[in-house]
């Protein structure tokens, strides 16, 4: 298993039956794909659509999109709309679950996930309303990149939002950020944890109850 699909599935077991969900671009769309069978998960996307299905190579639809303009398809009982009403399910609090990716996320649990260094971007998409309207934020993301934490005391980059993000899924933990600090709650199989820490740029709380990732490695 790649840790890219490591990660959607760990994240995939945060979801609950009738959860109102929007994935962000890139790793959380992949999400989708390992949601446990028997539970009934909504997904939104912020250019106006609630019951897209997840990527199923051969069922896509060449004119509907997600966001990130990736072709996807519709399930029965889809409905369409314009940003206006999109936006207004993300600011006005009815979205139970988003999951973004994320380039920093700081001892404090706060995100920065909109810039990328060196690299020109359209623009912050709705990142910002998603870490600040939904009920639940997840960010999905590798540990480390090109051999540098993510995990950071202070992020470099700018801010998504001031607003503590509630759980970081990686290829290597779960963590789950608290006014304490970074509780480390989860490692991946095969992980100690000693190597979350070699590999995490900030203290973290191991929490008495550290398990491994409930999923085969």
């Amino acid at each position: 298993m790649d840790e890219k699909t490591l990660i959607a599935k760990r994240v995939a077991l945060e979801l609950m039956d009738g959860d109102l969900v929007n994935l962000g671009i890139g790793l959380p769309t992949l999400v989708a794909r390992y949601v446990p069978a028997g539970r009934h998960v909504f997904f939104q996307s912020e250019n106006g659509i609630v019951g897209m299905s997840g990527p199923i190579t051969g069922a896509e639809n060449h004119d509907l999109t997600d966001a990130g303009g990736s072709p996807i398809s519709a399930l029965p009982g889809a409905a369409s709309f314009d940003s206006a009403l999109s936006f207004g399910l993300i600011r006005g609090g009815h979205l139970d679950v988003t999951v973004l990716g994320g380039l920093q996320v700081d001892r404090e649990g706060r995100l920065a996930n909109w810039m990328v260094p060196g690299k020109m971007v359209p623009g912050m998409g709705g990142a910002m309303d998603l870490v600040t309207g939904a009920r639940r934020v997840i960010v999905a993301m590798q540990h480390s990149a090109k051999g540098e934490a993510k995990i950071v005391e202070r992020c470099t980059l700018p801010l998504t939002s001031v607003r503590r993000v509630d759980l970081v899924v990686t290829d290597l933990a779960v963590i789950e950020p608290t006014d304490a600090g970074l509780v480390l709650k989860e490692t991946a199989p095969g992980v100690t944890v000693e190597q979350v820490i070699a590999n995490t740029g900030c203290e973290l709380i191991i929490a008495p109850e550290l398990r491994s990732m409930p999923i085969e490695g």
